[in-house]
């Protein structure tokens, strides 16, 4: 008896050993199927635990009309083979065209497959290697496209007002049924996700949708016709809310339909809301970017500067705020459609400068005209990728910002108007004074602005936003008076909501001054009795961009604003104004200091953030920004000095009272003068890292400090860190 239950001890014991020997397996294969992160104990979404991937796709058909007769396109376009790449070159997720402007890339039944293909099954391949390894599968789809698609429904397509196609899909039309069916096909693959490109409306004229059904939603809406151009009155107003709404309405019923479809499919869009886009594309910068699991937007130094790089990647976070949001560059020394490779350190310098500011980063590749893979590309962005597994942990924290740079959409609308790139001249200056200056920024947007959001700075700054609402104007005196700081520059408040001059500007109260008249010149010119931006006394400058002429009431006045000189021949109207002339006679204050409450407002007359992103961007119109901020805030809690071609993002980990300092250093040679567009020039690929010194001051006592790099010595000694280094991308992590 006792030793039959000892025997059913051992028994039960062996089969204890056994489950746990199974579960041990497994979980292994779990891992092995799902990836690291995909086992039962990881949490969220691929999108929310991943840091970089690769979107991958062919090129010769996305422009539409391609010979459907050449087979050798994408011949060698091999879903296995680029999963198995881009696991190799250490990336997190794979983003795989399924669908351009001309053809699918898959068994569909719905859109041609391209030619090159045979039988053969791209998104297949993919989704089934992926799964293999563990890597979320990620189906890239285009919405708008002028290809065969459009040819063979002309019934979906845009009209302009003489009832002409114009090559671009109706969102208003049967399309959206089309593209549901399109993307079940999709679906039934067993992808992790949709990015769905390409949901504007066009990026010039004409702007708008003149077909049947548009024209009879608007009329039933608003009870009056479709204007038939850009009129700029209340009935274009209504115009632009049509189109808005139209391109929100199909981005959300499609995003239901996956949902209802695939619950856990992923989807996001490529966004336009952001500069240098407008409201010619049909997007707002808040209304269309949170319509999805998160927003994705591209960079890149060909369409949007050096600069536009980390904007880029702060405007998608301000627009969705809490939520992740996705940046995509590309491997190609110019542009997205070539198959050249740039530089590892030019990579690397865009890279983690998006990584920096907490973005999500795809590379984009595309592949030769067959199909085949590079394979430097795959070479380097492994070398890059397997740097961001090694220094993850420092990515992705709370981002320390002083200073919060307001973007208001109406402005953009309607004084950007069909010209919307002069007008964010304002808003691109002052970014570009404060990275240059290394004071931490952050975005601030009209369409979500609350007391809450402008509290998180310590200084907002109003970049010639000329129509500020009363609702706006109520928000911002409220947080002057609690103690936050404002600047405003040039002619901020002084245009009504369509867009036309006001005889009061709506900040009145905050200016602490009378708004007279706006200049009818851009060549305007400042100077200070005693020093101010650094310059030197009694010392015109020209300061180009919009200004005003103020009346102080209970502001303090500084310094001279100077109108420019006129010739005789240009006072009779015989010679434009092309180039900038020499000041003239003072019209007014150069700025203004107004208390008001526990907090302060500094009016800027002229525009020296429109001068700073000018073609005259003198130095000390981008110091007259810095020492505003000062002057306002002069104790911030982390103080950075380092080279104008570092840039600084500063992050806090607040629960390991950690602060990280990341040093991006752009350093790229000077370039030839190009055979075309003088002297319109695009920057040199950065091959060599810059060798500087930075010292970082913080408020906090310091009490240690350190470098990822073995390379980069650092000294700490009280509030302040120094720190010798040769790097493209450092991080000071910093212990108070």
């Amino acid at each position: 008896m006792h030793i039959h239950g000892a025997n059913r001890q051992i028994k039960s014991a062996t089969r204890l050993l056994l489950f746990v020997f199974i579960l041990i397996v497994g979980l292994g294969v779990a891992k092995t199927v799902w990836g690291e992160d995909r086992s039962p104990a990881a949490a969220g979404p691929w999108y929310q635990r991943y840091l970089v991937g690769m979107e991958v796709g062919p090129t010769g058909a996305q422009f539409g009309n391609s010979d459907p007769t050449d087979n050798r396109f994408a011949a060698k376009f091999d879903g296995r083979e680029i999963v198995e790449q881009c696991k190799r070159a250490n990336c997190d997720y794979v983003v795989l065209w399924a669908r351009d402007g001309d053809y699918a890339y898959y068994n569909s039944k719905l859109c041609r497959k391209a030619p090159g293909l045979g039988t053969r099954d791209p998104l297949r391949e993919a989704v089934d290697k992926a799964h293999q390894l563990g890597m979320p599968l990620i189906a890239y789809c285009v919405v708008q496209q002028n290809g065969h698609f459009l040819h063979e429904h002309p019934e979906f397509e845009m009209r302009d007002a003489q009832q002409h196609g114009i090559s671009r899909f109706c969102l208003n039309s049967g399309y959206l049924t089309a593209m549901k069916k399109i993307v079940d096909e999709q679906l039934a693959y067993g992808i992790d996700g949709f990015h769905i490109d390409m949901l504007d409306q066009g990026f010039g004229p004409p702007y708008g949708c003149w077909c049947d059904t548009c024209r009879k939603q608007f009329e039933a809406e608003y009870h009056e016709p479709m204007p038939t151009g850009p009129t700029w009155d209340a009935k274009w107003d209504r115009m632009l809310e049509f189109r808005y709404r139209s391109s929100e309405s199909f981005e959300k019923e499609l995003v239901a339909h996956i949902r209802a479809a695939r619950p856990h499919v992923s989807v996001d869009f490529n966004y336009h809301g952001n500069p240098p886009f407008s409201w010619e594309v049909g997007q707002r910068p808040v209304q269309h970017a949170g319509n999805a699991d998160f927003v994705t937007g591209e960079t890149g130094v060909w369409g949007f500067s050096a600069l536009g790089v980390g904007l880029n990647a702060e405007f998608y976070r301000a627009a969705t705020p809490g939520r992740p949001f996705q940046v995509a560059m590309q491997r190609g020394v110019r542009m997205y459609h070539d198959q050249t490779t740039r530089p590892l350190a030019d990579i690397r310098w865009e890279l983690f400068t998006l990584l920096a500011h907490g973005a999500l980063v795809t590379v984009v590749d595309k592949t030769t005209f067959e199909g085949r893979l590079d394979p430097v590309t795959y070479e380097r962005l492994g070398e890059a990728f397997a740097e961001v597994r090694r220094e993850r942990a420092h990515f992705g924290h709370q981002p320390v910002q002083e200073v919060g740079i307001w973007y208001d959409a109406r402005s953009r609308d309607w004084l950007g108007r069909e010209n919307a790139g002069e007008w964010n001249q304002s808003f691109l200056g002052v970014h570009k004074a404060l990275v240059y200056e290394h004071i931490p920024w952050g975005i601030v947007l009209d369409e979500n602005a609350t007391l809450d959001a402008l509290n998180r700075f310590r200084v907002i700054c109003l970049p010639n936003v000329g129509i500020v609402s009363q609702a706006h104007a109520k928000l911002l005196e409220e947080y002057v008076r609690g103690g936050g700081n404002l600047v405003l520059t040039g002619l901020s408040g002084c245009y009504d909501s369509l867009g036309k001059l006001q005889p009061r500007s709506s900040l009145e109260s905050l200016l602490g001054a009378k708004f007279k008249r706006r200049l009818d010149s851009n060549d305007n010119w400042v100077r200070f009795a005693e020093p101010f931006g650094g310059t030197r006394p009694n010392w015109p400058f020209l300061i180009e961009g919009p200004a005003g002429v103020f009346e102080p009431t209970t502001a303090q006045s500084r310094g001279e604003l100077c109108q420019p000189a006129r010739t005789k021949r240009q006072q009779d109207g015989k010679e434009g104004t092309p180039w900038p002339m020499s000041a003239d006679v003072a019209v007014g204050p150069a700025v203004l200091i107004n208390q008001l409450g526990q907090g302060r407002v500094l009016t800027f007359a002229g525009s020296p953030d429109w001068a700073t992103a000018g073609e005259h961007p003198l130095v000390e119109a981008r110091k007259l920004l810095r020492d505003a901020i000062r002057e306002l805030a002069p104790h911030p809690r982390v103080r950075i000095s380092a080279p104008t071609n570092v840039e600084a993002v500063v992050t806090d980990d607040p629960r390991q009272r950690k602060v990280r300092v990341h040093l991006l250093g752009y350093n790229a040679p000077p370039q030839t003068m190009p055979a075309k567009n003088r002297p319109y020039v695009l920057p040199a690929l950065i091959e060599d890292p810059p060798h500087y010194r930075a010292t970082v001051t913080l408020t906090d006592a310091v009490t240690t400090a350190a470098a990822l790099h073995s390379s980069t010595m650092v000294r700490a000694s009280g509030h302040e860190v120094t720190a010798e280094i040769e790097e493209l991308a450092e991080v000071l992590i910093i212990s108070y």
